[in-house]
Parts: structure tokens; sequence; C-alpha cells
């Protein structure tokens, strides 16, 4: 699943190869991953015109159209924008393609589960992300004890909820509370300042590095390297990793360097 370390992989794929071209053609290959306009409008609202510089809130790239709308997308789960030469060879999950004077810049899902929006202005894209939270990786510390700090719900759950944190996935989520080494099934009001203030500078640390790698990485050092494993064991002490669900996700933890909620 996309997250902000991938979106904004894709931010800079935008940035690095599409700004300031003009969009000489957009072919729509599958309207469904349009959302509130119908292919015939998008491609009059941005036939002729240049992309602008893009931006990122959480899993959000919100790309303003010079002299004209701001194309929002959500990549969901599989979603995913790449650059490809003309002539390149169409993948089957191709939805959209925004054809430029240098290449293509190309749409890609295979579940649909998300997709393009256009927004008329900054105030319409104001109304479309008002319910998500303040950006992973621009909250400070005090923000993030504010915003955690009296939930009843499990610290994983409120992670992952994108109206509380927006750009935090499962692979994120799991990671940052092993680095912190905090049990994802403890609650947000049993974490002290302590853990608060480990979580927030794990938090940075993790998604530094990842944006720096457009991915979440699978290093061998880190839990993401080895959640796969069945049952996998902890790169820090070498115990056997938990699987279970939290909050409806999929989740994964070092029982020993993650204690459930101390007495």
């Amino acid at each position: 699943m996309p997250e902000l370390p991938d979106v904004e992989g894709f931010r800079r794929v935008l940035a690095e190869h599409a700004v300031g071209q003009r969009i000489e053609r957009v072919d729509i290959l599958d309207d469904q991953v349009l959302r509130g306009i119908a292919a015939r409008r998008l491609a009059e609202h941005l036939c002729g015109r240049q992309f602008g510089e893009p931006s990122r809130h959480g899993k959000w790239l919100i790309v303003p159209v010079r002299a004209g709308p701001v194309l929002l997308a959500h990549f969901g789960m599989t979603g995913s924008l790449l650059w490809t030469p003309y002539g390149a060879q169409r993948h089957r999950h191709d939805r959209v393609i925004f054809v430029l004077p240098e290449g293509e810049l190309c749409y890609r899902d295979m579940r649909k589960l998300q997709g393009l929006r256009l927004a008329r202005d900054d105030g319409e894209v104001q109304q479309v992300l008002a319910e998500i939270g303040p950006d992973a990786l621009a909250v400070s510390r005090a923000q993030l004890r504010e915003l955690l700090g009296s939930r009843r719900c499990r610290v994983k759950a409120a992670l992952v909820d994108q109206s509380v944190l927006a750009g935090l996935g499962n692979l994120l989520a799991d990671e940052i509370l092993w680095q912190a080494r905090i049990n994802p099934r403890r609650t947000c009001m049993q974490l002290s300042d302590d853990d608060l203030a480990q979580l927030h500078a794990k938090m940075r640390a993790v998604l530094r590095t990842s944006v720096r790698d457009g991915r979440v990485p699978p290093r061998t050092s880190w839990l993401t390297g080895h959640r796969d494993d069945k049952p996998g064991s902890c790169p820090r002490c070498g115990s056997v990793l938990a699987h279970g669900r939290t909050g409806g996700r999929t989740t994964t933890w070092c029982p020993r360097c993650q204690p459930g909620c101390p007495r």
C-alpha cells in the first residue's frame, strides 16, 4: 500500500519530469479511477495547460494546474505514478495517461480504490482534505502529544487513522512502534511523556529514511525486512515475532522488545 514515502516519491517524479510541460492529451483508459468528474471534462480542464509545482499531504498528491484547477491524486492500496517514454509498452493497470512533449505520466492502479479528482481552487482542496489530520512528517512533538495523549484507542490504531495523523500505513506504523519499543496494543492513554517523545523521534527518523528511499525500505536491521517471514525473528533481539490483528490491521511486533503495558 502506498504510504507517505511512496507518495513523496510520486511527487518527485512529477516535479522532475512534468512541471512546466504542456499537457498535450489526456488518455483515460479506465474512468473508474475518476472521482466526481467525467472523463471528457477532465481532459477539457487539463489539455493545453501546464502542471505547476506539486505538494503532498499525507497520502494525497496535490498538483496545481497553471491557470486552471488543482489535480488531486490518492493512490489507495495499489496506485502509483510513473514517467515513461513514448512507445513504452502499455501496462494492463494503466488507467490515465497524461501525454506531454517529452514523455508520458501514467497513473497506474490495480484495485482502483481511490483515484483522481479536480478541485477548482485551494478552497476546494481544503474541503477535500478537511477530515485529514496533520502530515506525519511535519508534526511536532507537542502536536503528537496533543493528538494521541488523551485517546483511549490502541496506539497502532491511532497511528494509521488518517483523521488523526496523515500518511502512515501498516508498514510504517509497525516499524515506528518497533523502533520506539512500544507495543502496538497499548492504548494511547497508557503512553508516558517519555514514550511519546521516543515515538516522535523514531517516527521522524523512519520517515526521513523512507522518504529518501521512496518507500519503506526492507532493511535487514529493520522490522520491515523480517515481518513477512513466518514466524520470523526480531532483528534486534532474535525473539520470535508475534503476528496478529490490531484495529482490524495485520500487525507484527516483538513481544520481548515491545512488552505490553507495564503494571
